[in-house]
């Protein structure tokens, strides 16, 4: 599949979990791609699967990273105040996709507004009841079912590269529980 092709994304905050399961996804999509993880361990379990269209590093070490690769189309990250030291990077035209649990409304409203000059769109997906590695108990949402990672890759993935007019949005991956 060629679906990302010709693009360069950046997926900030985590090498597991949600993060791993975006960059699976852009690189089986043939866009080429900077994940970073916290730990040694992740870095190489990162690196192995996802193969030679991924470049892993450490989270201190992405700024540096980024700079060789040109410019940046899609940005992934879990906060506000990871995205700005990249924005810099960040193509006029490009994605931004926040997960808003670690982003306020008004946060992912306000880096809307200002990027909506250069056309820079920033939405966040707002995920609740995942299923998570360890395999924790946790009530489960309307749908019966706790969600996985992959689900709320494909929300982040649609709102960066199919909701092209729309900006400063949350879309809650909750499996209907509803919360604000």
């Amino acid at each position: 599949m060629t679906r990302y092709a010709g693009r360069r994304a950046v997926v900030v905050g985590q090498g597991t979990g949600i993060g791993l399961a975006i960059a699976k996804r852009l690189v089986e999509g043939g866009a080429e791609v900077l994940l970073t993880a916290g730990t040694a361990r992740d870095r190489a379990d990162a690196s192995a699967e996802l193969g030679s269209a991924a470049r892993v590093v450490a989270p201190d070490g992405v700024e540096s990273a980024v700079g060789p690769c040109g410019g940046v189309d899609l940005l992934f990250a879990g906060a506000v105040p990871t995205v700005r030291p990249l924005l810099l990077h960040l193509k006029d035209g490009g994605a931004v996709v926040l997960t808003a649990a670690a982003s306020t409304p008004a946060s992912v409203r306000v880096l809307a507004a200002e990027l909506v000059s250069r056309g820079i769109r920033v939405n966040a997906v707002d995920p609740s009841c995942i299923e998570a590695p360890a395999g924790g108990a946790s009530p489960l949402p309307p749908l019966g079912r706790l969600g996985s990672a992959e689900e709320v890759a494909r929300a982040a993935l649609f709102l960066a590269t199919d909701a092209t007019f729309t900006t400063g949005a949350r879309l809650p991956v909750d499996g209907g529980l509803g919360h604000p």
